[in-house]
């Protein structure tokens, strides 16, 4: 059976181990080793890019090893392969650029783990929650190294508050869903988003708070353009082949309104995810570079994160409005549509395609404004503890949208 399953990841196994390469051949091993200590060892709350303060090398090593060590925990709990598996695994080498590395993402799992004894139910049945709870893992690196502590006293802290935190996701999360109806696909982000907040509330009150950050690379745009079109048209070809060579049901899959749970891989086949996954990676790549944005970890980190819900709930008929309505608030503000809030706003504001594609474009364009207006003004509450801000800003539109479009609809009916 392990066998089996090992055979099922085994091209994501292939797609992981060549971020390790790329990083090898892209960096000497001192820089990357020196590189990877400080990665491990400062802050990395947002925004932290990791190819600013590690380099090339340290930052595709970090995500290749933490998604290949995470493919093997799944493997060990014969976790089949599925859209969610793809969305957690592509999300997780994302914020290996930006946040999340080898060290910080434990305490969490360890937490999540704690969680599942509790409840006398296998660990299989929170592995997900464990993997797209690791956004708050920032939270360990903070608390560690912040200087609010003697340095054992810190990493002792971060790693018993990591541990709580990963305790209590699950439930928060499980609860999160209900709230916004599944039109949030970054369900996790929102649970994670009111933790954090609460968290850093408690912080707040006892007189702890973290300076803001803001590192942001521009040096490599054009190597990881080449890297991210590469691999993105691979998966393209290679979804083309295993689908028959052909493109046949992907008409089948843009009809789909990607509300949780939309699961593309389970109906449809890996082929036909495979060759969504393409059209979304080589079509979001091509907007930064139209745009004029730079691409570096936090821009990898949004490409990858749609790229991994191409199986799990995102399409190009869906996104495309969510992302305009985005551009569209950027001509009513102060910042440029390049800039990174905007530019990382219109990435991550595709968590709420599930909206336009239930609701038609209208909608979507609706929501991706309004998530413009509440990202940009939502992140001191957590104090970017919570890596997926974007989902937490997600989960309040959806929860004010959703009531007042049915509300609307039954009104005119």
């Amino acid at each position: 059976m392990e066998n089996k399953t090992f055979l099922n990841y085994f091209l994501i196994i292939v797609y992981f181990s060549f971020f390790i390469i790329f990083g090898l051949c892209n960096d000497s091993l001192s820089n990357i080793l020196s590189g990877l200590k400080t990665i491990f060892l400062e802050s990395d709350i947002l925004i932290t890019d990791y190819l600013q303060i590690g380099g090339i090398g340290a930052s595709f090593i970090n995500s290749g090893l933490l998604c290949l060590i995470c493919i093997f925990i799944l493997i060990k709990l014969k976790v089949k392969p599925n859209g969610s598996t793809f969305a957690a695994l592509f999300t997780m080498g994302g914020f290996a650029f930006f946040g999340k590395n080898l060290l910080n993402v434990w305490p969490i799992f360890l937490g999540t783990w704690l969680y599942s004894k509790y409840q006398k139910e296998p660990f299989l049945n929170y592995i997900l929650i464990a993997l797209f709870g690791s956004t708050l893992s920032p939270t360990v690196n903070q608390l560690s190294f912040s200087g609010y502590f003697s340095w054992w006293q810190g990493i002792l802290l971060g790693i018993i508050i990591g541990t709580l935190l990963g305790f209590i996701l699950p439930p928060v999360a499980s609860y999160s869903i209900k709230v916004h109806q599944g039109y949030n696909l970054y369900n996790s982000g929102f649970a994670a988003g009111l933790i954090a907040t609460l968290t850093m509330s408690i912080f707040r009150l006892i007189g702890i708070d973290f300076e803001q950050r803001f590192l942001w690379s521009t040096e490599y745009t054009n190597i990881l353009a080449i890297f991210l079109m590469t691999l993105f048209t691979s998966m393209l070809v290679i979804g083309y082949i295993l689908n028959n060579k052909s493109f046949i049901n992907l008409k089948n899959l843009y009809k789909q309104s990607g509300r949780l749970v939309s699961d593309y891989y389970i109906l449809f086949g890996q082929g036909c995810c495979l060759i969504n996954m393409g059209i979304l990676g080589i079509l979001f790549t091509s907007y930064v570079l139209i745009i004029g944005g730079a691409i570096n970890g936090p821009v990898m980190a949004g490409i990858f994160t749609i790229v991994g819900f191409g199986a799990f709930g995102k399409h190009i008929k869906n996104t495309i409005p969510i992302v305009l309505g985005t551009i569209l608030a950027g001509f009513f503000n102060i910042w440029n549509i390049n800039s990174p809030g905007i530019l990382l706003s219109s990435l991550f504001s595709t968590t709420l395609a599930p909206i336009s594609g239930q609701f038609g474009y209208i909608y979507g364009l609706l929501a991706g404004f309004l998530h413009t207006c509440i990202v940009m003004n939502i992140g001191y509450l957590h104090a970017g503890l919570n890596l997926y801000n974007n989902g937490f800003a997600g989960g309040f539109v959806a929860i004010i949208l959703i009531p007042i479009i049915n509300g609307l609809k039954k009104e005119y009916r």
